[in-house]
């Protein structure tokens, strides 16, 4: 088990390395790939992902556009933030002070799971003005009944206990135990792509950023504020995702007033990863029809 991942090490053989360059902004920092000319796009990474979970996607996406991937805070290779601030809005305003010193104004956003979260926010914020937002298996409604205590309580504890995260880290080891947390997302991916979570899942700061994300993860009041977006806004939801149920999708096309659902069979939470050329398509499709 390492405290963080290497460049050198880890990083040797990381998807797309060519694109990757290193950026300091909001006071530490970032992991960020950048491919491709023409309209910008920025894509988000869910909890637990880094930028290789866009390894085919965005290589695909970038014959169209100008495609930017960074490592969230505390994720893949990009440094923990201050005080180690996981919060929704602070995510959001981290994201967009690296935006800001990288001079980037995207035109479109794709986010997947909490990456769609986080677009959201930044657009009602007032820090991102995409013509469009594409929600890959969104994580944004909160956990229905008791879920929505215990979850974040549970998340809570893991993030405070100094055992937690080595402990996490150190069942990454076993590449069976990987495999297992990926299958019960309801996704099946390559044997490389689960070798790259399962690199990242020995580091203890990556596990940590995870932990963190979900202990404070407040989505109650981006629910509260989805009405006020006026953004067009494609959720598309894969039937097969155990993490976030298909249906949170239709509840919220109800709340926000330019949203429309894409129904996706046959795949899980990670479908981007699963089917890189449907989801391609999809993108460049929502790109030019806002």
């Amino acid at each position: 088990m390492k405290s963080e991942p290497d460049w050198e090490v880890e990083g040797a053989y990381w998807p797309n390395r060519s694109a990757s360059a290193f950026v300091e902004a909001a006071g530490f920092t970032w992991h960020v790939q950048a491919m491709g000319q023409g309209p910008v796009l920025l894509l988000i990474h869910g909890t637990g992902a880094a930028t290789h979970s866009w390894r085919t996607l965005g290589a695909l996406l970038a014959r169209d556009f100008r495609v930017i991937m960074p490592d969230l805070p505390g994720h893949g290779f990009t440094q923990s933030p201050p005080r180690q601030q996981y919060a929704l809005p602070r995510m959001a305003m981290f994201l967009a002070a690296l935006l800001a010193q990288m001079n980037i104004a995207p035109d479109v956003v794709a986010g997947h799971s909490a990456g769609a979260a986080i677009a959201i926010r930044m657009a009602l914020d007032g820090s991102i003005a995409p013509r469009r937002i594409v929600s890959l298996n969104g994580a944004l409604m909160p956990f229905p009944g008791m879920a929505a205590v215990m979850f974040p309580a549970l998340a809570r504890l893991l993030f405070l206990n100094p055992f937690a995260a080595p402990l996490l880290a150190w069942r990454a080891s076993d590449p069976a135990a990987v495999a297992r947390l990926i299958e019960g997302t309801g996704s099946h991916i390559d044997a490389a792509g689960l070798d790259l979570y399962a690199r990242l899942l020995r580091t203890q700061r990556h596990v940590e950023a995870a932990v963190g994300m979900m202990a404070n993860w407040d989505l109650a009041s981006l629910k509260r504020d989805l009405p006020r977006l006026a953004i067009p806004l494609l959720l598309v939801a894969a039937e097969r995702d155990r993490a976030v149920p298909p249906r949170d999708a239709d509840a919220i096309k109800a709340l926000v007033p330019n949203a429309c659902v894409m129904g996706v069979k046959g795949f899980g939470h990670l479908a981007h990863e699963e089917a890189p050329d449907l989801f391609a398509r999809i993108i460049a499709e929502a790109a030019q029809n806002p």
